[in-house]
C-alpha cells in the first residue's frame, strides 16, 4: 500500500511558493487526495501496529481533532500571516493527553525537512516541574534512557533550553543542562525516500520502539502508565 508520493512533496513546495487562500482553494481537492487522505490511511495502518509500543498511544484517523495536524496556521500572535502551514504533522499521543504537548510520537513531513520525533514538547508548567523533579530523584534512570549507544546512534535530543537552571533546582545537579530544557523531545531525520516508502508503517514502528525508553521514563515523571 502506498501512503505519500512525489505529489506530495510537489504541493507543500508549491503551497510553500503561493501561501494565500484563493490557490489553496484552487488546489484543495490535491491537497485532500495528496496529503490529508494518505495521511489518514498511514494513521490507520500504524494505529493496527502502535500497540506493540504502548496499549496508551492513540491513532485517530478523523479529518479533524485527531492524529493528523490542522493545514491552517494559528496567525493570532504571529508576524507571519501565511494561512497555511507548508508540512504533514502527524501526532500518535498518549491516552491522558488532549493536545501536542502530551507525550506522543510525531512524524513531520516537509521538503528537505522530515522527521520522527518524539517525546515531550513545551510540557505545561505543572507537568515540566514534575519531569525536573523526577529528573533530580533519578538522574540514573534518564541517562539510562537518553545515554545508552543504541539511543545515541538512533536519535538527538532537540528542543529549546532556559539560560540558567530554573528556580528551586541545583545549578550543581549533575542533569543541570538537562533540567533547563523546556522540551524533551528526540528524533531522528528521514529522507524524502523513506517516507515514500511502501513501509513507512513499519518504518515509523521501529523508530517508536527504540524511543520506548525516553517514553517511559516521562510516563513515570508524569504518573500515567505507558
Amino acid at each position: 500500500m502506498s501512503f505519500f508520493s512525489n505529489a506530495t512533496f510537489r504541493f507543500l513546495k508549491e503551497l510553500k511558493e503561493n501561501n494565500d487562500r484563493d490557490w489553496f482553494e484552487e488546489n484543495r481537492s490535491r491537497y485532500e487526495a495528496d496529503l490529508k487522505e494518505p495521511a489518514q490511511k498511514l494513521i490507520l495502518a500504524v494505529g493496527e501496529r502502535l500497540g506493540g509500543v504502548s496499549p496508551e498511544l492513540r491513532a485517530d484517523p478523523r479529518g479533524n481533532g485527531g492524529s493528523l495536524f490542522r493545514i491552517y496556521r494559528d496567525v493570532r500572535f504571529s508576524k507571519d500571516k501565511s494561512p497555511y502551514k507548508t508540512s504533514v504533522g502527524i501526532q500518535f499521543r498518549h491516552s491522558r493527553g488532549k493536545d501536542a504537548h502530551a507525550p506522543g510520537l510525531y512524524l513531520h513531513i516537509e521538503p528537505g525537512e522530515s522527521f520522527f520525533g518524539f517525546g515531550a514538547w513545551r510540557p505545561a508548567p505543572p507537568a515540566l516541574a514534575a519531569i525536573r523533579t523526577h529528573m533530580v530523584y533519578d538522574p540514573a534512570g534518564w541517562k539510562k534512557a537518553t545515554g545508552s549507544a543504541a539511543f545515541k546512534k538512533a536519535f538527538e535530543l532537540h528542543g529549546e533550553s532556559l539560560k540558567r537552571i530554573p528556580r528551586g533546582f541545583d545549578p550543581e545537579h549533575p542533569l543541570a543542562d538537562d533540567l533547563r530544557r523546556k522540551d524533551f523531545i528526540g528524533g531522528a531525520p528521514m529522507t524524502q525516500a523513506e517516507i515514500k516508502s511502501d513501509d513507512l508503517p513499519d518504518q515509523f514502528i521501529k523508530l517508536s520502539m527504540k524511543a520506548r525508553p525516553l517514553m517511559q521514563y516521562l510516563c513515570d515523571a508524569l504518573d500515567v502508565p505507558f
